[in-house]
């Protein structure tokens, strides 16, 4: 006799993004201002727990995702990278058509698609004195 499927047709809340109590109690999460902190929480948004070094998200996409101008979000960027939350894994470049290809980026919470361990760069922060 075979049994239903798990969670055959389960209702559920749906997607949702976790931030983990030992990332907000850094000091580099402390200090962040709130449109940093809303970046990424977009970035880890797009995250689906496969894809580390993966994510793709340019200045305009996320400019739209946030609602502020797109020369807004690239201070915010540099901003999480400075403090170690992500880490750039391509850089912008153009294409073989000539078309252009945004950043993709990595958590540095997690592991990457390639392996490598998490970073943990944002843990060693410190506030510049």
């Amino acid at each position: 006799m075979a049994g239903k499927p798990y969670k055959h047709k389960k209702r559920g809340a749906g997607r949702f993004v976790q931030l983990p109590e030992w990332v907000l109690a850094t000091q580099a999460w402390a200090t962040l201002p709130p449109g940093p902190r809303a970046l990424y929480i977009e970035l880890k948004r797009r995250y689906n727990g496969l894809n580390n070094g993966e994510i793709f998200l340019s200045h305009r996409e996320a400019a739209i995702a946030l609602h502020v101008h797109r020369n807004t979000v690239g201070p915010w960027f540099k901003m999480l990278e400075e403090r170690g939350f992500i880490h750039m894994t391509r850089a912008p470049h153009l294409g073989p058509a000539g078309v252009g290809r945004a950043s993709t980026w990595a958590l540095a919470e997690a592991s990457t698609i390639e392996g490598n361990r998490a970073s943990l760069a944002f843990k060693k922060w410190k506030t510049p004195a």
